[in-house]
C-alpha cells in the first residue's frame, strides 16, 4: 500500500468513526477455536449460529435478572447449536450487553466457520459448541494472563496471602447461587490484594470447586510471585490484583451530592461539545498508532522471517559462556578454562562445593547414573546440598548438563526438584540441587522392607504430586517441556515423602502449537517408553502421559514394568493389569504391602487411569489436566481403554548372572540397568 493510499485511508476512518454512535468497548483477552472441526457458509449450522448469536446479544439486555448468564440452543439434530453467555457480577446491565454484543460479533471474525469456539473479554465470556455444554465442567482451553511488571521480593508470602483469600471465596462461590465471590487480604500498610473466584452458574457446587481449586492451584504455579493475574476457562475464572477489578460499573464517580442540589441536570446548554466528539477523535488517534505499529510490525516480520526459520523447534541448548542458544558443542568446550554461569542462574565456586562435599569423598556418594556420580554435601550455613558431577567419561552427559540448566532454571513447582546453582570451573562440571533425605521412589517402592513405609494414603499423595508436576511442564510452566525419562529413579522424595520429579538432561522443549516431534536420538529407559517413541523416535506430551501411566500401576503393584516381564513369560506388567481388570480381578495387582490401608475405591480408579495412560494410541490417552481432574473426582464416569502395547522397547535376555557394570549403554541412549538411589 502507497502512503498516500494509507494516509487517505486512515482519514476516511477518522471521519467514519466521528458519525459513530459511542459505545464501551470491551477489552478483548484471548479467543479459541483450535482443534475443532468446522462447516461451510451456506450450511444449516452457520444459519444456526447466526440464530445463536442473535439471540444472546438480544438476551443480554436481561443480564442483571439473570446474574450476567444465559445460555439456550439453535436448531435441531445433527445441526444444533448450544451458546452462552457469562458477564462478572456487579457490573451494570448496559456493560454486559455492550461485551456480549460486540463478542457475537467478534467471535465469527476471528473463529470463522469454527463449530466451536470460547471467546473472553474484560467483562464478559462467550462461547458456543455443537456439543452439549451446559452443566458440565470445561477445564480445555485455558488461558493465563500474568502482569510481569508487578512482582513481590518475597512471593511466599504472597502466596501464601493469595492462597487464604481464595480459598475463603471458593467456599463463598460454590455456597451461592450466583457461583461468584470476591475477596480482599491486606499484603501491607499500603497493599490490599482483590481477588475474585466465578463459575458459571449452571455448574453444581461440587464441579465449581473442582474448576476453582484447579484454576487457582495452576494460576499460583504458573504467576508465582506475580502480584496481578487471572486464569480463564470456559466454565470459571480466577483472577487477583492490586487495584478493585470488579463491582464497578462506570468511573468512580465524585462526592454524593446532597438531596437539596437541584433539580437533575437538563441537556447540554447551547454551544457545549457534545461528548461523543473527543471519544472519536481519541479512537481515530489511537486506531492510526495501531494502523501504523501494525505496518511497521509486518515489516519487521518480513525481514526476520528468514532468520526464525533457521531455528530449531526441538530445544536449543544454552551456551553459558555468552548467552547465546546453539544446537551442538565439541566435548572439549568447557575443558581447562572458567566459565561465567547464565545471568538467569547463579554460578557456585568450586571451593566451596569441595568444602561442602569433603573433596567428592566415597562416604558422601550417594549414587549414579549416566550423568555423573551424585554426592551429599553440606555449606557452611548447615544446608544441605546434592551435587551431580559430570563423568569425565560421559558424551550425553555434557548435553544433559547444558539442557537442565536451561529448562529447570527456568521452572518452578513443588513437585519438581529446584535446581540451585551450577559450577563450570578446573575441569569440573557440576550441578546443585537440594538435598532430598529420602532419596528415590524405587528405593522404596521395590524394597519389601521399606515398602511397608508407604501405604495407600502416601502412595495415592506421590502419584497425585507426580501427576501435577507433568501438569506443570507440559501446560502450566512458561515453557512447554516434555521429560522423556520419567521413571521411579527420577521422583525424589523429599524429608516429608513429598515426591519431585528430576533429571531433566533428555527434556525437550516444544512450541505452543507444538504437538508432536521426531527424532532419530531415542533416550529414555525400556519399560517407561511409549511405543510409538521407542519404534519410531515421535515424542509428544502423550509420551510422559504413557510413562505417568506406568508409574502409576508400579506405585500400586509395588512391581518393575521391566522386572515383571522377565519373571512372567513375556507378560509385562501393563499387559498383566489389563488382564485382570479386563477380568473383573483389578484389585489383584495391589501391592500386598496395601491390603490393611487400601480404599478399594480409589485402588480401582487408579489403575483405571493408569490403562487409560498406556493405551497404545496416543490420541486416546487423556491429558495431564483430564488425569488431576479423575484423580479428584469420585463420581466422574471414566472411558473404557483399549488393550495396551504387548510390550515396549525390544527384548532383551536376562543373563544368568547379574552384571556388574553399570556403564552399559544401548547404542541409542536408552538405560538398561538398574538406577542406584540418589
Amino acid at each position: 500500500m502507497s502512503a498516500f493510499r494509507f494516509f487517505i485511508t486512515l482519514f476516511s476512518l477518522s471521519l467514519l468513526s466521528l458519525t459513530i454512535e459511542p459505545q464501551i468497548i470491551p477489552n478483548y483477552i484471548h479467543h479459541d477455536c483450535s482443534n475443532t472441526s468446522t462447516h461451510t457458509s451456506d450450511s444449516a449450522y452457520q444459519s444456526n449460529l447466526n440464530s445463536l448469536l442473535s439471540a444472546l446479544s438480544a438476551l443480554s439486555v436481561n443480564a442483571t435478572a439473570t446474574n450476567g448468564f444465559y445460555n439456550t440452543t439453535s436448531g435441531e439434530s445433527p445441526d444444533r447449536i448450544y451458546g452462552l453467555f457469562l458477564c462478572i457480577t456487579g457490573f451494570s446491565a448496559a456493560i454486559c450487553q455492550d461485551c456480549v454484543t460486540f463478542a457475537t460479533k467478534e467471535v465469527i471474525q476471528k473463529c470463522p466457520l469454527a463449530n466451536e469456539a470460547v471467546i473472553w473479554y474484560d467483562p464478559c465470556l462467550l462461547r458456543y459448541s455443537n456439543k452439549w455444554i451446559f452443566s458440565t465442567l470445561a477445564v480445555e482451553p485455558s488461558f493465563y494472563v500474568c502482569n510481569k511488571n508487578s512482582t513481590d521480593p518475597d512471593p511466599y508470602r504472597i502466596n501464601s496471602t493469595l492462597t487464604k483469600a481464595m480459598n475463603e471465596a471458593i467456599i463463598e462461590a460454590v455456597s451461592v447461587e450466583e457461583r461468584f465471590a470476591t475477596k480482599e487480604a491486606k499484603i501491607s500498610e499500603s497493599k490490599t490484594l482483590y481477588s475474585l473466584v466465578q463459575c458459571t452458574p449452571d455448574l453444581s457446587s461440587d464441579d465449581c470447586d473442582k474448576g476453582l481449586e484447579l484454576g487457582m492451584e495452576r494460576l499460583r504455579n504458573v504467576c508465582f510471585g506475580v502480584i496481578g493475574a487471572q486464569a480463564l476457562y470456559p466454565s470459571f475464572k480466577v483472577r487477583y490484583e492490586l487495584y478493585q477489578f470488579y463491582g464497578v460499573s462506570a468511573p468512580a464517580p465524585g462526592p454524593a451530592p446532597g438531596p437539596a442540589e437541584g433539580p437533575a441536570p437538563g441537556p447540554p446548554p447551547p454551544g457545549s461539545k457534545p461528548k461523543w466528539i473527543p471519544i472519536a477523535a481519541t479512537l481515530s488517534a489511537v486506531l492510526g498508532v495501531a494502523l501504523l505499529s501494525s505496518f511497521a510490525f509486518f515489516i519487521w516480520r518480513k525481514r526476520n522471517s528468514r532468520e526464525d526459520n533457521k531455528e530449531s523447534k526441538e530445544v536449543q541448548l544454552l551456551d553459558l559462556r555468552g548467552g547465546n542458544f546453539v544446537k551442538e558443542y565439541p566435548n572439549n568446550d568447557f575443558q581447562g578454562e572458567r566459565v561465567e554461569g547464565s545471568q538467569e542462574f547463579p554460578s557456585i565456586q568450586l571451593d566451596i562445593i569441595n568444602a561442602a562435599t569433603k573433596n567428592f569423598c566415597n562416604e558422601n556418594k550417594l549414587g549414579e547414573g549416566g550423568f555423573g556420580p551424585v554426592y551429599k554435601g553440606t555449606l557452611a550455613d548447615g544446608k544441605e546440598i546434592a551435587v551431580k558431577r559430570l563423568s569425565r567419561t560421559s558424551g550425553q552427559g555434557l548435553l544433559e548438563f547444558k539442557n537442565e540448566v536451561m529448562l529447570i532454571a527456568r521452572v518452578q513447582h513443588r513437585n519438581l526438584v529446584r535446581l540451585l546453582g551450577c559450577c563450570i570451573e578446573d575441569n569440573e562440571t557440576l550441578l546443585v540441587y537440594e538435598y532430598m533425605p529420602n532419596r528415590s521412589l524405587d528405593v522404596f517402592l521395590f524394597d519389601s522392607s521399606m515398602s511397608v513405609q508407604l501405604d495407600w494414603q502416601r502412595r495415592f499423595s506421590i502419584i497425585t504430586g507426580i501427576a501435577r508436576g507433568i501438569m506443570y511442564l507440559h501446560e502450566d510452566s512458561r515453557l512447554r517441556i516434555i521429560h522423556r525419562d520419567l521413571k521411579t529413579s527420577n521422583i525424589l522424595l523429599d524429608g516429608e515423602m513429598n515426591p519431585k520429579i528430576s533429571d531433566f538432561g533428555m527434556a525437550r522443549i516444544f512450541n505452543v502449537n507444538q504437538s508432536e516431534a521426531n527424532t532419530n536420538r531415542v533416550v529414555g529407559t525400556y519399560g517407561y517408553m511409549a511405543p510409538e517413541y521407542a519404534m519410531r523416535g515421535l515424542f509428544s506430551v502423550k509420551s510422559d502421559v504413557f510413562s505417568f501411566g506406568v508409574l502409576l500401576l508400579e506405585i500400586i503393584s509395588g512391581k518393575k514394568n521391566n522386572g515383571f516381564y522377565f519373571y512372567q513369560r513375556c507378560e509385562s506388567l501393563l499387559t498383566f493389569a489389563w488382564k485382570l481388570w479386563s477380568q473383573g480381578q483389578a484389585m489383584q495387582l495391589m501391592d500386598p504391602q496395601l491390603v490393611q490401608s487400601c480404599v478399594e475405591f480409589e485402588v480401582l480408579k487408579c489403575i483405571h487411569i493408569g490403562l487409560l495412560c498406556v493405551q497404545k494410541d496416543p490420541v486416546d490417552r487423556p491429558t495431564m489436566s483430564s488425569v488431576i481432574l479423575m484423580l479428584g473426582n469420585e463420581n466422574l464416569t471414566l472411558p473404557r481403554p483399549t488393550e495396551p502395547a504387548f510390550f515396549v522397547g525390544r527384548v532383551v535376555a536376562e543373563s544368568a548372572t547379574p552384571s556388574t557394570d553399570n556403564n552399559i549403554f544401548s547404542a541409542n541412549e536408552v538405560t538398561l540397568s538398574d538406577v542406584s538411589p540418589r
